[in-house]
Formats: structure tokens, sequence, C-alpha cells
């Protein structure tokens, strides 16, 4: 696939996972908003949700912050541009056949920012990798970086997302109606 399709396939995965999961799903029409995809919503409650693909295992987020191999200013430079109710959407295609449905994973830009920074131990990187075996030559050397299990789009990550955006709401299936 092109980077075009990429995104217009990851996007339309991540909207209906979402809608399976019973939110109200909102796409965006017209010109790209600078922050967010989709925006998700549950009663009265709303997640911006800014969609990634990739087909390649990672996805590269602050290179164009990056100045004089400051990966933590690269990574801080990125995250100051999201707001508390953003929630990241990464969709992997990578080794996922087409009749096979992609890997999603549900972050916080905070989230985000802390794996990074601990990426090559602890140097950072302007790429989120699913997973990055590094090899002998490299700086981190016999590690292994990748998302936290926790990460994966699950009804239960989904309202651990919307009590951290929410913290003032209970959820109504946790309200015994």
């Amino acid at each position: 696939m092109k980077p075009y399709h990429v995104a217009v396939a990851a996007e339309a995965i991540a909207a209906a996972q979402f809608a399976r999961c019973g939110l109200d799903v909102s796409v965006q029409y017209g010109a790209n908003q600078p922050e967010y995809d989709l925006i998700v919503a549950r009663g009265d409650q709303m997640l911006k949700v800014s969609v990634k693909g990739s087909q390649d295992g990672a996805w590269g987020l602050t290179q164009s912050s990056l100045k004089k191999a400051d990966y933590h200013g690269a990574i801080n430079t990125w995250l100051v541009r999201h707001k508390p109710a953003t929630v990241m959407c990464f969709v992997q295609f990578k080794n996922v056949g087409l009749g096979d449905l992609p890997r999603v994973y549900l972050a916080t830009p905070r989230e985000v920012a802390e794996r990074m920074k601990a990426t090559a131990k602890g140097r950072g990187a302007t790429i989120l990798y699913e997973e990055k075996r590094w090899t002998p030559r490299a700086e981190a050397a016999g590690t292994i970086d990748q998302i936290p299990a926790q990460w994966r789009f699950t009804p239960e990550r989904i309202n651990r997302l919307f009590q951290e955006a929410w913290p003032e709401r209970i959820p109504q299936d946790d309200q015994g109606a």
C-alpha cells in the first residue's frame, strides 16, 4: 500500500473498532484537523483520536522536531502539541493478511512520550516501535523495545482512557444501571 492507503485504511479500521465497542464515532469531513482524525463519544464524554497507520512495524512521530540529536527534546515538543483528552490510535498492518484485522493500540500522548524516551536504553527515538530488537552494533544492543501489552485495543483500555480524560465522571457501565 502507498502511505495514503495506509492512512485511509488505518482510520477506517479504527472507526470500525470503536463502533464495535458501542461508541459513537464522528469522522472528519474535509481538511484534516492537526490534532485528531476521529472523535469518539460515550454519552456526553468525548475523546479526540489521532490515528497513525503503519505497514513496517513502527510509527515515525517526532522526526520533524529533532535538532542536534536531542531525542527527548523532540519528544517533548511533540507532546505539548497534544491536549489531555486526545488518544493516539496505532494501527499496524505488517504481516497482516487481507482477511485478518491489523493490530491496534491505544495510548495517551504522555504514555507514548514516556515509551519513546525509554527507547534505546533511555537515549530516546523519533520512532515508536511495535517491537524493536537492537542488533549488536547498536547503542542499545541486546535490548528489545516494544509497545506495552496494556495498550492493546480492548473495551477495558477504552474505559481507562475515558476515566483518565474524564476523572470526575463514572462510566455508565459502573453505575449499576
